[in-house]
């Protein structure tokens, strides 16, 4: 497979695979308290990765300087805070919704893109983030309707967005350029000791290592966080912010199905509208490019 196949793949990977995170997580959190569960996995996956720098004998020298410290920064935000609250919301509210919660990353990558890293949006690709807005508004209200507790479970998921955006803009101003491999083991280094502290002193720590958690945990820390988080870095390497969060839109309508599948969860009438709305937001993104600003003719002096 060429680099250009593996760049026009990853969106449709990364979506296949950040949904069924969702999944896993609502099996996984049965059996360990969600803190611990974003310990473990993130643990893990730092282990991976520390054993194939080791293996691949890759080198360090690229993070010199506070190039460590800005990954380390990135790593923090996008998989410690970004699954840390969202981890706990799905202890309240379905896996659907809280996913649905995490599309409006988009919205709040392209605005902090604009001003923060200098991206331009066209006309058409501003519609299309506010399809996709309204498509989360329409869900995400009528859940919150319902009862309390999904209004808390959704501002939790409302905290993951916040975090995975900070680190996706932080990413790209400060660590486009490093290599993929020591850059994320940095990263995940960095999301692992927040999240352990996290573990040991906001919850009491419960593991019961059933066949189904084992499972869960390592199909989420293997597939999801190593596979999914690649796919997302090679596509935040080649691309903008913007487009690259614009695939978040595509995640909550991929977990409806998975879910209804695989747990039973239920969707009304106006919730499959909304993720279809979303969708469409997502292709509009992801279709239309910014103009390219016309060349100056004139003549010099």
């Amino acid at each position: 497979m060429t680099r250009e196949d593996t760049v026009r793949l990853a969106p449709f990977g990364f979506v296949a695979l950040w949904s069924s995170a969702f999944i896993g997580a609502k099996v996984g959190l049965r059996y360990l308290s969600p803190l611990a569960f974003v310990a473990v996995r993130l643990t893990a996956c730092a282990v991976v990765l520390i054993a194939l720098m080791l293996v691949l004998r890759r080198s360090w020298a690229p993070l010199r300087g506070r190039r460590w410290l800005h990954c380390a920064i990135a790593g923090a935000l996008m998989n410690a805070v970004g699954l840390m609250a969202p981890h706990v919301g799905l202890t309240m509210v379905g896996a659907a919704p809280v996913a649905l919660v995490q599309s409006l990353a988009p919205l709040l990558a392209a605005a902090l893109a604009v001003v923060v890293l200098r991206e331009r949006l066209a006309r058409m690709q501003w519609l299309g983030m506010a399809l996709g807005l309204a498509g989360v508004a329409l869900v995400v209200g009528l859940a919150a309707a319902r009862s309390a507790a999904r209004l808390d479970g959704l501002a939790l998921a409302g905290v993951g967005v916040v975090g995975l955006v900070a680190g996706t803009i932080y990413f790209g101003r400060f660590c486009r350029t490093v290599p993929l491999l020591p850059g994320t083991t940095v990263q995940f280094l960095a999301a692992a000791v927040v999240a352990i502290l996290g573990a040991l002193l906001l919850e009491r720590p419960r593991l019961d290592w059933t066949e189904a958690a084992i499972a869960a945990t390592a199909w989420n820390t293997l597939a999801v966080s190593l596979g999914g988080m690649a796919l997302y870095f090679v596509m935040l390497r080649n691309g903008t912010a913007a487009r690259t969060t614009a695939n978040f839109y595509l995640v909550p309508g991929t977990t409806a199905i998975i879910a209804w599948l695989a747990l039973g969860e239920r969707l009304s009438a106006l919730s499959i509208m909304g993720f279809a709305v979303a969708g469409v937001g997502c292709w509009m993104v992801n279709r239309w490019q910014p103009a390219k600003p016309r060349p100056d003719h004139r003549p010099t002096r």
